[in-house]
């Protein structure tokens, strides 16, 4: 069967810019040049990249690239974890980033703007296992659910800016403008949330500003998290003054989160969060409608084959 050899590409275009044809014409003509033999699919919507993927899962396709951000591959993520654990085995996931945010590829050094680069590794076929987290709650209808992520679940104040961010970058466009925007709005937000979280042996009950959950970075938030090693990494922050919140966002920006001292680090395989009734839940940069009474995030370790550089 040609789809054992043939990728299957999901391209999912920026709705933001006008041109969106162009950013796959490029990846084309590179895709040809490199004589890759691809069959090619375009998503309108979260729901078509699930179906979509699906679709290749079905038909046999042992290699899926998505051409897309965080939320692209989270979706394609939760559609092979739907699979039985041989078809998930027998399938290499890879990324050419082209979304909105693009952590997880550029956590492994993918970069947008260098797509001949990323084709060439992809080539190459370099399969790692990686870990997956998994948030596990029940929703407003009572139904038990779950979502799998790759890069981190926030809770609190920074999945509200995420919320924003990703908002006014589709009016702005930039990814700069798009975090100075948040941060300004901001004012608006709530600033704390009143908690209680068990993290191994701890209990953490008390108001919090924000809590990111890390499988891999986590946007700077858990800088020292890495997707293969069984763990997750979890950084608690409680309310800042104004002007160390200010330096909380430097210190995010520039990969020293840690330093801050509002900031407590743990390494955990499980977060329970006991209650966190009133804080907004984003998963790989998406909102997720906040769970009802508690959730748990776990950690499965080695559980998807993602192509990675050389």
């Amino acid at each position: 069967m040609k789809e054992q050899t043939r990728w299957g590409i999901l391209y999912c275009p920026k709705h933001s810019v006008t041109s969106p044809m162009r950013r796959w014409k490029k990846i084309e003509k590179i895709l040809n040049a490199y004589q890759i033999d691809y069959d090619f699919v375009q998503s309108e919507s979260s729901d078509s990249v699930v179906r979509l993927i699906s679709m290749f899962i079905s038909n046999g396709y042992k290699t899926i690239v998505v051409v897309g951000g965080d939320s692209a591959l989270n979706d394609a993520v939760n559609c092979l974890m739907s699979t039985d654990k041989a078809t998930r085995e027998s399938i290499a996931l890879g990324v050419i980033p082209n979304g909105m945010m693009n952590e997880f590829a550029r956590y492994w050094g993918f970069k947008e703007s260098e797509p001949e680069q990323t084709i060439k590794w992809l080539q190459e076929r370099r399969i790692r296992k990686v870990d997956l987290g998994c948030i596990r709650y029940t929703n407003k209808k009572n139904e038990k659910c779950h979502r799998y992520f790759l890069n981190c679940v926030n809770i609190g104040l920074l999945s509200a800016i995420m919320n924003l961010r990703n908002q006014t970058r589709r009016l702005l466009g930039s990814r700069t403008l798009s975090y100075l925007f948040s941060m300004a709005l901001m004012v608006f937000q709530r600033l704390e949330y009143k908690m209680h979280l068990k993290i191994n042996n701890d209990v953490v009950k008390r108001k919090v500003m924000t809590v990111c959950v890390g499988n891999a970075e986590g946007y700077g938030q858990t800088p020292n998290a890495v997707p293969y090693n069984g763990l997750l990494d979890v950084s608690v922050v409680y309310h800042p003054e104004m002007m160390q919140l200010i330096e909380g966002f430097y210190l995010l920006f520039t990969g020293k989160f840690l330093n801050h001292k509002s900031v407590h680090p743990y390494r955990t395989r499980r977060v329970d969060v006991l209650d966190a009734s009133h804080a907004m839940v984003s998963v790989d940069g998406r909102l997720l409608k906040t769970p009802v009474g508690e959730y748990s995030i776990e950690v499965e370790q080695e559980v998807i084959n993602f192509l990675i550089p050389e």
